[in-house]
């Protein structure tokens, strides 16, 4: 459950962001409203992901998740340019949130 929470929220964030860029600056009502609207069901969902989860490992996997979503948004909504540079800086944001998700279990030296 925490997990579909996790998702739900970044969604919520990356949807946000997607009304933030349509707002052209907050300038247009209802992109604008949206922008409010999206962040607050994504803080919410975030919120009640982080009741029986780590602060530090909810947080990670929501922001890792959101940068995904907003690369992807980003190419195929907008039409913005993808490079191997975008492509390696979100996979070692992925890399990062499965150390730190599972970085307990790795050996110690």
């Amino acid at each position: 459950m925490a997990l579909l929470l996790v998702v739900m929220a970044a969604v919520s964030f990356t949807v946000g962001g997607v009304y933030m860029k349509l707002s052209a600056g907050l300038t247009q009502l209802v992109p604008s409203l949206l922008v409010y609207v999206f962040f607050a069901a994504g803080a919410s969902l975030q919120t009640l992901a982080m009741q029986k989860s780590e602060l530090s490992i909810t947080y990670l996997l929501v922001l890792g998740l959101e940068s995904i979503l907003a690369l992807l948004f980003g190419v195929f909504l907008f039409k913005e340019a993808s490079s191997y540079g975008k492509y390696l800086g979100t996979t070692l944001i992925v890399a990062g949130m499965v150390i730190v998700r599972y970085g307990d279990k790795l050996p110690r030296f």
